[in-house]
């Protein structure tokens, strides 16, 4: 009965640091897709993010949430973070499972709208 607690305890916390490692994807995501190329888009052109700029930000939103993980960017508008983490079992050790691999990934893309409709 003991074991069958731990496994709970443990397949819980895994999904809930799962569900944080996507929410902090989403936000390095949206925090580097804040980083638009401001030249083109106060000219009304295509909008872009600063590469470089944008995978700063995002990475540096990881850092500060003490997670590592990988930004990628497409079509210069498209923002991927995807965040590598952890969860310590506290039961599974009993059985040599200390760690589990948990990871999330967001998507993040950058539209003009006018009056509601994407331009």
């Amino acid at each position: 009965m003991i074991f069958l607690l731990g496994l709970a305890v443990d397949l819980g916390g895994q999904v809930h640091a799962h569900e944080r490692a996507h929410d902090v994807a989403a936000q390095a995501a949206r925090a580097g897709s804040e980083e638009v190329e401001g030249s083109a888009a106060v000219q009304g052109h295509a909008l872009a993010v600063s590469p470089a700029a944008a995978r700063a930000a995002a990475q540096q939103f990881l850092a500060t949430a003490g997670v590592t993980g990988t930004v990628t960017i497409t079509d210069g508008d498209t923002l991927t973070v995807t965040v590598h983490d952890t969860y310590d079992a506290r039961f599974l050790g009993l059985i040599g499972i200390n760690r589990l691999d948990v990871t999330g990934t967001a998507t993040a893309r950058l539209i003009r709208t006018l009056g509601g409709s994407e331009r």
